[in-house]
């Protein structure tokens, strides 16, 4: 029961970082899962297999949060008192938002002509913003404390990434 109270750092003994060893998060998730797993308590009273099965989605879900930057970096601005307000914020800076609109208008131009190859160029630029968003979150979150500046950064890789599952779902 203590393990449900515990932040999904505590959890899987990490320290609360942007950084993180993803084989020490694996590690320490399959020892936990294996611990909680419900086929371990099958022949236990009701209460306690009810008990190994929100233990079991809790370590699962907190793994899904740490292994996804995005999440992560959301979640610890959470824990530092910070919501992303990805639902009803969407100040942006004036340059990512040109910088949007740009992408928007070359994707569509890009869609119209069937021009893969500006597909691709566009995945590439996604890419590399993308990375240098991932290097300001641990610069803001690990480095220097600012959460505020932190769930700024998370809201525009939102916007990243679903943009370019957006062009890769082009592709199916």
């Amino acid at each position: 029961m203590e393990a449900l109270r515990r932040n999904y750092f505590e959890l899987f003994s990490l320290p609360a970082s942007f950084a993180l060893d993803p084989p020490a998060l694996e590690s320490a998730w399959r020892a936990l899962q294996g611990a909680v797993h419900p086929d371990r308590h099958a022949g236990a009273p009701e209460s306690q297999r009810r008990l190994a099965m929100q233990l079991a989605a809790h370590v699962n879900e907190a793994v899904r949060t740490l292994r996804d930057p995005c999440r992560r970096a959301e979640y610890l601005c959470a824990l530092n008192g910070v919501s992303v307000e990805a639902e009803s914020n969407t100040s942006m800076p004036a340059a990512f938002l040109m910088q949007q609109m740009d992408w928007r208008e070359r994707l569509e131009e890009a869609r119209d002509a069937g021009d893969e190859v500006g597909l691709q160029a566009l995945r590439v630029e996604l890419g590399n913003e993308r990375e240098r968003l991932l290097e300001g979150l641990a610069d803001a979150i690990d480095r220097r404390g600012e959460f505020v500046a932190a769930a700024g950064l998370v809201r525009q890789l939102m916007f990243v990434e679903r943009f370019g599952q957006g062009i890769d779902s082009m592709d199916s």
